[in-house]
């Protein structure tokens, strides 16, 4: 139900506007003067403000003024009622940020039709909840983001930085001893030699998921590909990877989304599914690129499909800040479906 606001000091005229409308379906709210209705404008958020310009203390003007000045209610369709007609003050409610204007007293017909179309736009309501949603999904961005540094920082001090200071600390034993037999000090240099090869994976692990430097050099598709193979190896999921030889360059932004997109869907596959395969297909359709990844595990359960899961959840807001858009569909014990699909709408 839209709500509208009436602000008319005159009884009359707010009993004859609400007799207007009190059958089309409106949540009409009452203030006989601008103070009650910035009062009331704390706690409200209407679809339409009926606002009078001959009020006491503070007329419509100011009042319009006054919303535009808020934030939350910049936004708001208003309508100021005014017995006025000159052109200064039709120039004057322009300037202070009035939609639209209605000659007093308002003609029933004309009245309505311009309520029932604001309201049946409804710019503002989904102009606001646009903006909540923005909001909340730049929050869980950048908690994203902190999350993953917090991760490299646990890496960098709790692993990496622990085996250098081991390291380190053997070869300086290994300076203040150089007596030792000739075998003994090669079994020594031999160790120190693999725990640096093995700081040197770590090293280079890290450096790939920050930014695999195959998706510069090489391009999506084989790094993709090549992704592919090496998740089957590490975890024996076998991964069937199959791309489209007509496959475009793709915008920066398109490539490390699909890729991180990738990434996701098979750790959750690895994670939750119990599957014994998955399939991997980078497609063009259309002039929009598909993504699907599909697997033969046991499905997503109601509960989950319903909340999407944080590691879902991150997953659709990154691809919506790409500009593209996600598909998931399940059922138990007959697998997943996740396709992703952007448009080559800005083609680079």
């Amino acid at each position: 139900m839209s709500t509208v606001l009436i602000v008319d000091d005159d009884p009359t005229s707010r009993e004859t506007l609400v007799a207007m409308l009190e059958n089309e379906g409106y949540d009409l709210q009452l203030a006989k003067d601008g103070f009650q209705a910035l009062q009331m404008l704390e706690q409200l958020q209407p679809d339409l403000i009926l606002l009078d310009v001959m009020l006491p203390g503070m007329d419509g003007f100011e009042v319009c003024r006054r919303i535009r000045s808020t934030p939350r209610l910049a936004e708001a369709p208003i309508i100021i009622l005014t017995a006025l007609d000159d052109r200064e003050s039709l120039l004057k409610g322009i300037e202070s940020g009035a939609d639209d204007f209605l000659s007093k007293p308002a003609d029933r017909r004309e009245l309505t039709a311009r309520v029932r179309t604001i309201t049946r736009l409804n710019r503002y309501r989904q102009l606001m909840e646009q903006r909540e949603n923005v909001r909340h999904m730049a929050e869980r961005v950048v908690a994203a983001q902190e999350e993953e540094r917090q991760r490299l920082s646990r890496e960098l001090h709790d692993d990496l930085g622990q085996a250098l200071t081991t390291h380190l600390l053997a070869l300086r034993n290994l300076q203040e001893d150089l007596s030792i037999p000739v075998e003994t000090m090669f079994e020594r240099l031999q160790s120190l030699y693999e725990q640096s090869y093995e700081l040197s994976v770590k090293v280079r692990r890290l450096a790939r998921d920050l930014r695999p430097p195959v998706l510069d050099t090489l391009g999506l598709k084989v790094a993709m590909q090549t992704y592919c193979a090496e998740f089957t190896r590490r975890t024996h999921l076998l991964v069937i990877f199959e791309a489209d030889a007509a496959l475009p360059d793709l915008q920066d932004a398109y490539n490390i989304t699909l890729y991180r997109t990738l990434q996701e869907a098979l750790t959750n596959v690895v994670k939750h599914a119990q599957a014994t395969q998955v399939w991997v297909d980078l497609s063009l359709e259309d002039d929009t690129i598909n993504l699907t990844v599909q697997d033969n595990g046991i499905g997503i359960s109601a509960e989950k499909s319903g909340s999407k899961g944080i590691g879902l959840a991150g997953l659709v807001e990154r691809i919506t800040i790409a500009g593209g858009t996600l598909n998931i569909s399940s059922a138990p014990k007959r697998g997943t479906i996740l396709s992703a699909q952007f448009p080559l709408e800005n083609k680079p």
